[in-house]
C-alpha cells in the first residue's frame, strides 16, 4: 500500500507529539536535578547533586533491599509463570478451565483491598519487618499475569514442532525446557521486565509491612527523602533519577526482546 506524503507528515507530526509529552516530564526531572539546591548559589550544571541526594538519603541501602526483592520475586515469580504456563496451555487434566479461572481472580484484585488483612497474617506469622513480606505477596500477584500471559505464549506455539518432539520420545520436561523456552525467549524476557519494574515501583505493600528503615525499599526511601533530609526541588528530583534509574537501564537493555514479545502478544 502506498502512503502519500501527507499521509506521513501527519503520521510523524502525531509521533513527534506523542514523544514529546512522554519525555517532557522526564526532561523536566532531570533539569531540575542540575540545578542549584540553594538559593543564590551559582548557576552552571550541579552533577554533585547526585551525591549529595545519595549520601543524605542513604540510598545504597533503599537500592540494594529493592535490588533484592525485586531479583527474588522475578526469579521465582518467572519460573513459577513458565510451569503453570505450560500446564495449562499444554496439558490436559480435569478442572484446569476452572483452575485457571479461580487464578486470574488475582488479576482482579486490587492490592488495596487485601493489604490489611494480609499484613495481619504475615504479623501472626512473624514475617512482618523481613524481606519475605514483600516477596511473596509480589509472587502471588505477578504469578496470576505471568500464568495468563505464559499460558497465551504456549497455546499459540507451534503444535507441528511439538507433536515432533513428542514422537522423538521427549518428555513434558524436554519439550518445555529444550524447545519452547528457548523459542519463547521474548515473552519470557518481557514477562520478566514487567515483573521487575512493578516489583520495584510497589510502595504501598513496603510502606504497610516495613517499618524498620535497613529494610526500606527505593520508592518508600524516596518518599521519607523529602522533608526529612530535603526541601529542596533539586535534590528530590536528582534522588527520584537515582530510583528510577535501574529501571530505565534495565529496560534499555532488553528493550529489544520487550517490543519483540509486546507484538507478538499484540498478534496473537
Amino acid at each position: 500500500m502506498r502512503v502519500s506524503a501527507a499521509e506521513r507528515a501527519v503520521s510523524y507530526a502525531v509521533l513527534l507529539f506523542a514523544a514529546v509529552i512522554a519525555l517532557y516530564p522526564l526532561v523536566i526531572i532531570l533539569v531540575t536535578a542540575l540545578r542549584p539546591d540553594q538559593v543564590g548559589a551559582a548557576g552552571g550544571l550541579h552533577p554533585e547533586n547526585f551525591a549529595e541526594a545519595w549520601r543524605r538519603g542513604n540510598f545504597g541501602t533503599y537500592l540494594r533491599n529493592s535490588l533484592i526483592v525485586s531479583g527474588c520475586v522475578v526469579a521465582v515469580s518467572t519460573v513459577l509463570s513458565c510451569l503453570t504456563g505450560y500446564a495449562f496451555g499444554c496439558m490436559r487434566f480435569r478442572g484446569s478451565t476452572v483452575l485457571f479461572y479461580l487464578l486470574l481472580i488475582g488479576l482482579m484484585v486490587p492490592s488495596e483491598a487485601i493489604v490489611v488483612p494480609l499484613y495481619y497474617d504475615l504479623r501472626s506469622l512473624g514475617l512482618t519487618d523481613t524481606y519475605l513480606s514483600l516477596i511473596l505477596p509480589q509472587v502471588a500477584q505477578s504469578l496470576a499475569f505471568g500464568t495468563f500471559w505464559m499460558r497465551a505464549y504456549f497455546r499459540g506455539s507451534s503444535r507441528e514442532v511439538v507433536e515432533a518432539a513428542r514422537l522423538d520420545g521427549a518428555g513434558h520436561f524436554r519439550i518445555l525446557t529444550s524447545i519452547l523456552l528457548p523459542m519463547g525467549r521474548p515473552a519470557v524476557l518481557t514477562m520478566a521486565l514487567l515483573f521487575f519494574m512493578w516489583t520495584w515501583n510497589e510502595f504501598l505493600l513496603p510502606l504497610v509491612m516495613i517499618t524498620d528503615e535497613s529494610l526500606r525499599t527505593a520508592p518508600l526511601g524516596l518518599s521519607n527523602f523529602q522533608g526529612q533530609y530535603t526541601s529542596g526541588t533539586a535534590l528530590l528530583a536528582a534522588a527520584a533519577v537515582l530510583v528510577a534509574l535501574p529501571v530505565v537501564v534495565v529496560f534499555l537493555l532488553t528493550q529489544r526482546h520487550f517490543i519483540r514479545g509486546m507484538v507478538e502478544g499484540a498478534v496473537k
